[in-house]
């Protein structure tokens, strides 16, 4: 029974796209300004791959090992054109938004507020973009006098209506947002209309954990689409159900705050279905990156960590975690508003590889791509799988045919020896050892043993290679990488995520990309006319 669980880390950025200076977000970079917090703590992402993915070790020294990590990771940069919760959970699910959702800087036209006081029946109040805590300080007492409506924007694509509870139950102010959702279509076509009920008396007004979002439908099928189609359980925990305007789902349950998210997440690992558990943890993103509280963050990311060891073990053995974000929110800026950043994503379970370093992906949607992929759903949507690269291998089966392999060695030269054990597409391992001879040219590899040898016989494509080397010895001592020879047999063979597996022993051993050996590779491709290979 196979399930995949995403939990979005809701702004957990990384730090700047390439085109952050477009939106005003130059610099930004969310885990970097938390990490500086005393409170900071994320050791089990840390053992999961966090800090080496690409641009978050900063503060590593270069010339120090990789450590050995227990997940699989990526950069994720954002395709669509905004930095806001609706595009970046759309694109997570397959749905790249060419054009922005229109935002209001100056506050939204006078034709569209007589509308929404047509509907509502009451007046309106401040209409300017706002911060969510000063408005109903600012307004609080006229609108309880009045009983207008405070309704206000941010530089996010959404217009929110704030209502105190006594006044306006929150089913009554859902009844008014989804009026304003009703008017606020084609260039008013704002991504969300949010409800904002908060309690309490002038100055000490609280907002409410009965948000409740109202968001446009996706223009485009996505992945909880195509999976509810096929069949498949689709289960929104937190505000994914309304990101998604209820489409694609089969089940929901809202929360509290983040602590209540991860338990009812925690709840559904118990659970039998075959799908999709999608959970949003918003804590991170409304009350600590849009309050530019880092120590708020740092704590809220400390205490999911903690959780993470729960999550791990409710796991079965066909479950697969994914943990990624849907946009920055540097607490560290002026700002207080989303950030253009890349966003990051860590894999984990039994079906997948460990150690992995997918690099940078293109797009979000490389995760909807991933998830039909692995629960066996044609995929309709945009993206790049990228499980064919981490699907689960017998890696340790493979380190130990390489290990055996090198003990037929011939080197009487270098008495430098290495056995491979190369795995094609189909399944087959070629294992070899390198060759010396007296003329002292280049020796044949263990590594072009193996694809000599696999290619002789009629192989094309191939998944990964371990290699295990060293002084003669009955046991490496260290971590042997290929050489440039090498290196260039598998560019002409290979894709950039071809697996090396670098092996001391059995169970020793870290992965590498061809990619990350090989980052600027010569290859067919480079040949201009001959860019279709006879690989193929």
């Amino acid at each position: 029974m196979k399930r995949v669980f995403i939990i979005v880390l809701d702004s957990f950025g990384i730090g700047e796209l390439p085109d952050a200076a477009d939106y005003g977000d130059q610099g930004s970079d969310t885990l970097g300004a938390v990490k500086k917090s005393p409170f900071f703590q994320m050791e089990n992402m840390k053992r999961l791959g966090l800090f080496q993915i690409e641009g978050c070790g900063k503060d590593r020294d270069p010339g120090q090992p990789v450590p050995v990590f227990q997940g699989a990771v990526a950069r994720m940069e954002e395709q669509s054109r905004g930095k806001d919760t609706t595009i970046g959970h759309w694109e997570i699910a397959g749905v790249v938004s060419e054009a922005p959702l229109p935002v209001f800087p100056e506050g939204f036209p006078e034709e569209l507020l007589e509308r929404l006081r047509e509907r509502t029946g009451r007046g309106i109040l401040c209409n300017r973009p706002y911060s969510g805590t000063e408005v109903i300080r600012d307004y609080g007492r006229e609108h309880l006098r009045t009983g207008d409506l405070i309704v206000y924007t941010s530089a996010d694509s959404v217009l929110q209506i704030a209502a105190h509870e006594d006044l306006v139950p929150p089913e009554l102010l859902y009844q008014y947002c989804q009026a304003a959702r009703e008017i606020c279509q084609g260039p008013w076509g704002v991504g969300r209309i949010i409800a904002r009920p908060f309690i309490g008396s002038w100055p000490d007004f609280t907002r409410t954990a009965n948000r409740h979002d109202f968001s446009l439908e996706p223009p485009a099928p996505t992945m909880l689409d195509l999976l509810k189609e096929a069949g498949k359980t689709v289960i929104s925990v937190g505000k994914i159900v309304d990101i998604f305007a209820g489409r694609g789902i089969t089940e929901y349950v809202r929360t509290e705050n983040n602590a209540d998210g991860i338990e009812k997440t925690l709840k559904y690992m118990e659970k039998d279905f075959e799908g999709l558990c999608f959970t949003n943890l918003v804590d991170f993103d409304m009350l600590y990156g849009h309050r530019n509280d880092r120590d708020g963050y740092a704590k809220a990311l400390a205490y999911f960590d903690s959780m993470l060891p729960r999550l791990e073990a409710a796991m079965r053995d066909e479950d697969i975690l994914i943990i990624t974000a849907d946009h920055g929110c540097d607490p560290d800026t002026p700002s207080t508003d989303h950030s253009r950043e890349y966003t990051p994503l860590i894999v984990t379970g039994k079906q997948c590889l460990k150690g992995v370093n997918l690099g940078t992906r293109q797009s979000f949607a490389d995760i909807a791509a991933s998830v039909l992929d692995y629960l066996g759903v044609k995929q309709n949507c945009r993206g790049v799988s990228f499980y064919p690269q981490i699907r689960a291998l017998n890696v340790e089966r493979l380190a130990e045919t390489a290990i055996q392999a090198r003990q037929q060695s011939y080197a009487p030269y270098s008495h430098f020896c290495v056995g491979a054990a190369l795995l094609s597409e189909e399944g087959e391992v070629y294992s070899g050892c390198n060759v010396e001879n007296a003329a002292y040219g280049p020796s044949v590899c263990a590594e072009r043993t193996a694809f000599v040898k696999a290619v002789s016989e009629g192989k094309r494509r191939f998944r990964a290679i371990a290699i295990a080397g060293g002084p003669q010895g009955d046991q490496p001592s260290d971590y042997c990488a290929p050489c440039g020879v090498c290196r260039q047999v598998m560019e002409e063979f290979c894709g950039p995520d071809f697996l090396i597996i670098l092996a001391k022993s059995r169970t020793d051993y870290q992965i590498r990309t061809l990619k990350e050996l090989l980052p600027e590779g010569f290859g067919p491709g480079s040949l201009g006319s001959r860019k279709e290979s006879a690989v193929k």
